[in-house]
């Protein structure tokens, strides 16, 4: 698989790249690498992976599905399973139509949970 730029970039210990609209940088030192590598795996999943190609629709990470149903939620005491079923909601109008009545299956088995969690 070839890497990313932005990858490519974090491995070698940081960059300044405002093409993704962020700042980011990692210390360089040898006992990171790991971590280095786990955030750039993250960050090149997010914009160039599949959650750009799912979730991204061209919009900026802190204004994506990810933080806007959080916000929503903010305080629910389902919220975990509720974010999902919207997630998999939204995901299913991306689809085709047998992998979109899957999500679809899905969204309601995480509702379900939610269902069961407030009658306990």
């Amino acid at each position: 698989m070839e890497e990313g730029w932005l990858y490519a970039c974090l491995r070698r210990g940081g960059f300044n790249d405002f093409r993704a609209g962020c700042f980011i940088c990692l210390g360089a030192g040898m006992n990171y690498d790991k971590l280095r590598s786990v955030f750039a795996g993250a960050i090149n999943q997010a914009s160039e992976g599949k959650g750009a190609i799912r979730h991204g629709s061209g919009e900026p990470f802190e204004k994506q599905q990810i933080c806007e149903i959080s916000r929503r939620l903010a305080g629910h005491k389902c919220a975990g399973p509720l974010f999902q079923a919207v997630k998999k909601i939204y995901e299913s109008g991306r689809l085709d139509k047998k992998a979109a009545i899957a999500e679809l299956h899905g969204a309601l088995n995480y509702i379900a949970a939610a269902i069961i969690l407030l009658e306990e």
